[in-house]
């Protein structure tokens, strides 16, 4: 028996904002000839292949979060599922630290893909197959996160 939870929002003071080190990420996706894709975007800093993801929003669900991260960073508007892929660490530039984070995923279905958006002139986007996806990024929970996802069993 599997039980529907309704996510709650979070409420954060504005100092505890970077001190919980969770992010909210969404694993883009869309179906092509029946094969799944998935979308990546590149770091701001570095250039690596990522998913889009980011902080703890007051008042927002992890996946409402995952969800503007998607909007924000990729452009890109969907089906968001609310319930959480997996989880995959690590370690995040910040003020000259590194903190270690972690960082729970949830699945977008990509309905609308947007010429301009916030972060448009920041990042580059890619649409991969899962083994090409698991390949580019570098986080081995993420990697095997991507290689096992099968959006069939989504609802």
């Amino acid at each position: 028996m599997v039980v529907q939870q309704k996510q709650k929002p979070i409420r954060l003071s504005l100092g505890d904002k970077r001190s919980v080190r969770t992010q909210f990420g969404a694993l883009p996706f869309r179906l092509n000839d029946g094969k799944v894709e998935i979308l990546l975007i590149t770091s701001r800093g570095t250039g690596r292949w990522i998913i889009p993801k980011g902080w703890p929003m007051d008042g927002e669900t992890p996946a409402g979060a995952a969800e503007t991260e998607a909007f924000e960073e990729a452009g890109i508007e969907g089906k968001l599922y609310d319930h959480v892929l997996g989880f995959y660490a690590y370690d995040k530039g910040f003020a000259g630290e590194k903190l270690p984070c972690v960082v729970a995923v949830f699945p977008l279905k990509v309905k609308k893909q947007l010429k301009d958006f916030p972060e448009k002139g920041e990042r580059r986007r890619k649409w991969v197959s899962r083994k090409k996806a698991a390949q580019l990024v570098s986080e081995p929970e993420l990697r095997q996160m991507i290689k096992g996802f099968d959006p069939k069993g989504l609802k």
